[in-house]
């Protein structure tokens, strides 16, 4: 059995949640109130969620943990290709998701935790408008296929819970970020896959 500490409203742990569900993995899962992560440092050595145990092992990070729960679980559907060319595509846009398309709505975050008189509005525009961009990068992704590199797998996984607030807004969310998400995420006519895709993955089950 796993144990999975997770945060309610948490993109990162839907990821862990969306991976689970897809793989048939049975886990406990523990909420940390939110503002109080002592159970986390105490399991893990740091503060951030998700957290995944499993035979006293400890792996943090969303999709290091996803990638771990495929290979320790090699007989659940498989999240990442095997043959080797497609999975070093999935592999690699996992990357470039989290350190090139996260970078924009970290670093609006970033300006709008400023006091009002700080935060350099123009900044706050030219990230919002790479945003926007993406959409459009995603829309092609999609063209002919259901998910982003094919069959659903975790390039679904880790963009999901991100791309999702373009048109699924949590209105109980706590987070500053996911107002970000949705404030600087406008899709329209010229996004029908991606509205289709963002409701087709929403229907699938999470842990």
């Amino acid at each position: 059995m796993l144990t999975f500490y997770r945060l309610d409203h948490s993109t990162n742990c839907e990821r862990v949640a969306l991976a689970l569900a897809h793989k048939g993995i049975r886990a406990e899962s523990i909420r940390i109130p939110y503002g109080d992560r002592s159970e986390v440092r105490r399991v893990s050595g740091q503060d951030l969620v998700p957290v995944i145990v499993h035979d006293g092992r400890v792996v943090i990070d969303s999709m290091d943990i996803v990638l771990d729960l495929e290979e320790k679980f090699p007989g659940t559907p498989r999240l990442y290709p095997a043959e080797p060319a497609r999975r070093a595509d999935c592999l690699l846009f996992v990357d470039w998701f989290n350190r090139v398309w996260k970078r924009p709505p970290n670093d609006i975050h970033g300006e709008l935790e400023k006091p009002a008189a700080e935060r350099n509005a123009n900044r706050v525009a030219r990230l919002g408008k790479a945003m926007q961009g993406y959409l459009d990068l995603f829309e092609q992704m999609l063209t002919g296929r259901d998910h982003l590199l094919g069959g659903f797998s975790a390039a679904d996984v880790a963009a999901f819970p991100f791309l999702k607030y373009a048109a699924i807004p949590d209105p109980e969310s706590p987070y500053l970020f996911h107002r970000v998400l949705a404030d600087h995420q406008r899709p329209g006519k010229t996004h029908p896959r991606l509205i289709d895709w963002i409701a087709r993955v929403d229907r699938r089950p999470r842990a």
